[in-house]
């Protein structure tokens, strides 16, 4: 789908296929590619969930710390092909001859369509790993079929350690958490745990968990809430553990990003009455296979009053 074995190659030995004697556009140097596009790679974090460093590590390999004659003629640092595509084109040999490759106004263009690109339901199990576990993100992209070189998830880590890039990843993690964002007072009666930020008018919160989400106001489906928030229907059924058909009740609070491994600060729940797991699950921002695995419950048990449900 995307950048030969070959190329790949060929630019992590700084050797750029669009390089051309006379070539008047500066070439740039790996730190200066990576001071340029940190940035970028910080907010796509803060905003799709996607690791930083995973972003960073992509733009330099397939774009050759854009030097190659995508990044250069068509603002693609990413090696995207077509597919799909309905805005411009650029045309090059790599699988096979006069390839079609997506064609971007700025390379911030490129940037955005990357994480767009990985939300596509092929790639949709790297979201259930820690937004910090990049050796996972990069043995998942190979995975999932982004690149066809079996070596891809080796160069990329090698890529993030060599370049300290898991810096950028901690630097949008402390974002996601600390920064502008502003807490709101809890109502009476709400947990601590339930505690949520407001980001300006951006249209969702952030769970003390550290994870978006919004709260309907009607009843709302998948399919109709994804479409209000420009996301992929799989996404909220996966997100929120809803099973095709199931409708989301009004006043029901869904997550626009994975939920985590463990809750931010509670260490155990005790089941309520007519308390749900997928419940508490929702309650704490924690997936609910992992309360099933800590707290020792057995596939498809359901908590019952009383239960000890363990959250870290």
């Amino acid at each position: 789908m995307l950048r030969s074995t070959v190329f790949i190659f060929s630019i992590l030995f700084g050797i750029s296929a669009a390089a051309e004697s006379g070539d008047p556009k500066p070439r740039y140097s790996r730190s200066e590619y990576i001071a340029m596009w940190k940035d970028v790679a910080v907010r796509q974090m803060q905003e799709h969930g996607i690791p930083a460093s995973i972003t960073l590590a992509q733009a330099i390999l397939e774009s050759g710390d854009g030097n190659s004659m995508l990044a250069r003629e068509g603002n693609n640092h990413f090696g995207i092909k077509c597919h799909g595509w309905t805005g411009k084109k650029v045309y090059h040999d790599d699988d096979a001859r006069n390839e079609c490759f997506r064609k971007y106004r700025n390379a911030s263009e490129s940037f955005a369509d990357h994480s767009d690109f990985l939300k596509r339901s092929r790639y949709a199990f790297l979201f259930d790993y820690e937004i910090t576990d990049y050796k996972s993100w990069a043995h998942g992209l190979k995975k999932a079929g982004y690149a066809t070189n079996p070596k891809y998830p080796a160069l990329l880590i090698r890529l993030i350690e060599e370049n300290n890039l898991t810096a950028y990843d901690m630097e949008a993690a402390g974002k996601m958490s600390k920064g502008r964002p502003v807490a709101q007072t809890p109502k009476s009666g709400k947990s601590p745990d339930e505690i949520t930020v407001t980001l300006g008018t951006a249209g969702y919160k952030v769970s003390k968990n550290n994870i978006k989400y919004t709260e309907t106001k009607t009843a709302e489906t998948p399919r109709s809430l994804a479409k209000k928030l420009d996301m992929g229907p799989w996404q909220i059924r996966r997100y929120n553990d809803l099973n095709k058909g199931e409708t989301i009740p009004a006043g029901a609070r869904v997550y626009m990003q994975p939920k985590r491994r463990k809750a931010a600060e509670a260490k155990q729940h005790i089941a309520a009455e007519g308390e749900t797991l997928r419940e508490i699950s929702q309650k704490y921002g924690v997936k609910t296979r992992r309360l099933r695995k800590m707290s020792g419950f057995d596939r498809g048990y359901e908590v019952k009053p009383g239960d000890k449900v363990i959250l870290q």
